[in-house]
């Protein structure tokens, strides 16, 4: 009898160890390490009844034909927004977010939005679960299959008796095949099945979706290499404590990662946002000081976010400083340009930073704003609610320009803002606009046409 081959894996990074101990060298956790068994089989092919394939020949780069990648719309156009036009044929997405997120609801969802053929395997739902949810969703149940199984070799049989276009799995952690002897959800165990997966689709050209779960930190949970395997991983984000969800790609073989889809859950679902600014500015009777509104960018999509900023006398001696869904250096920075441009004290002062919505910017164009809402609750001056900023603001205090600021325009304008503030500097093509278009190169500039 062959001697069954071991290794010790860290359970939170996934790094591999020769021998037992007690902290791991990557993630600094302690007692996370722990013994699987590596191999069983000399067999690791998803297909055992396949045959094996010729080797693959080497050809001349300027001899390689062009394919364009053959899409299948998804009927929802955030997701394939995020994607980059729809699903690829043969690729492998991977779907990550924290419990209770909605990240079966959402793939669920999509399954019974497909004109395709879908399986949707769930290893932690029984079947009347699924259907319960649903009939909640009130779609069309015609092309979704469910199974309920955690065995990969049994997916496969059912994958070859059903023969779908697409496959859903419900999730990674969950799954385990006969290749290796360790529990599901082990480092082993999450490696083998993707494996699997991976080898399934680009051999079958069908699409794979694949749910994940995340750790206390936010990665998703498994080895780093988990990520590596697929094509695509999108990050399912919001507070369960509200109702709007982000998703975002933090890696596309096929498109952008800089795309971003946000959806409102509902009883029935999640509901498609195709205006955004819609959540992200909030509506209010009076002017208030220490709002502005900022024209940002994702992608290729512009957004109207509001940015809320309070400033008070510190009560200790340290002030704080305390940023919600903006760079907190960078908002040391900016208070820094103030305290030496523009001469305001906000040295012994508190100041609070938070971006509406809950969402993350990480667009320099949205500095002129931070600024703006900075000066506006310092001084107690309400900004004009029709006035919006699209600019970076640099070290010496200049205002620099920033790209695509005519699509910031446009979008404020249909939006019915009157005035924008943008740098000097940015060159825009003559045309009529119905906003009033502000052009500033300093900060002295802003805080005199200002307050």
């Amino acid at each position: 009898m062959a001697k069954v081959k071991t290794t010790f894996f860290c359970q939170q990074c996934g790094t591999q160890y020769a021998q037992w101990q007690g902290q791991c060298n990557a993630c600094k956790e302690w007692n996370t390490i722990s013994e699987e068994i590596i191999e069983k089989k000399e067999i690791t092919s998803w297909n055992i009844s396949s045959k094996k394939t010729s080797a693959s020949k080497s050809q001349k780069i300027s001899e390689i034909a062009i394919k364009t990648e053959d899409r299948i719309s998804t009927n929802n156009q955030e997701f394939d927004r995020v994607l980059g036009g729809g699903i690829v044929k043969g690729s492998v997405i991977l779907l990550g977010g924290e419990p209770g997120i909605g990240k079966s609801t959402l793939l669920l969802q999509i399954a019974l939005l497909l004109e395709k053929k879908v399986l949707y395997v769930s290893g932690e739902e029984s079947a009347s679960q699924i259907k319960m949810r649903a009939d909640r969703l009130h779609k069309d149940h015609s092309n979704c299959y469910v199974l309920t199984e955690t065995k990969t070799q049994n997916i496969f049989k059912n994958i070859e008796t059903i023969k779908p276009d697409i496959v859903v799995i419900d999730s990674i952690q969950t799954l385990h095949t006969d290749f290796i002897e360790a529990s599901a959800g082990s480092v082993s165990q999450i490696k083998q099945t993707t494996s699997e997966l991976t080898k399934f689709a680009k051999e079958t050209a069908i699409p794979v979706l694949i749910i994940g779960h995340i750790t206390k930190d936010g990665h998703i949970a498994g080895p780093k290499i988990l990520e590596h395997m697929v094509d695509v991983v999108l990050q399912f984000e919001g507070d369960r404590n509200h109702v709007y969800r982000i998703l975002r790609a933090n890696k596309n073989r096929f498109g952008s990662t800089s795309e971003l889809g946000i959806y409102e859950m509902q009883a029935i679902g999640l509901r498609e946002v195709n205006n955004p600014s819609e959540i992200l500015i909030s509506e209010k009777d009076a002017s208030l000081s220490g709002t502005s509104i900022a024209a940002t960018m994702e992608g290729v999509r512009p957004l109207m976010i509001e940015v809320q900023a309070l400033v008070s006398t510190a009560v200790y001696g340290t002030p704080q400083r305390s940023s919600t869904g903006y760079n907190i250096k960078r908002l040391h920075m900016l208070l820094a340009v103030l305290e030496k441009r523009a001469g305001f004290r906000l040295g012994a002062k508190d100041v609070f930073l938070n971006i509406a919505g809950g969402i993350k910017i990480d667009d320099p164009a949205i500095d002129l704003a931070v600024v703006t809402a900075i000066l506006s609750s310092n001084e107690d001056i309400a900004i004009p609610q029709d006035t919006c900023f699209a600019a970076e603001v640099g070290l010496s205090g200049e205002i620099r320009p920033v790209s695509r600021i005519e699509q910031r325009i446009l979008d404020a304008e249909k939006l019915g803002f009157e005035k924008i503030y943008i740098s000097k500097y940015n060159k825009i093509a003559t045309r009529n606009f119905s906003i009033t278009i502000c052009k500033i190169s300093k900060i002295e500039e802003l805080v005199k046409l200002l307050l």
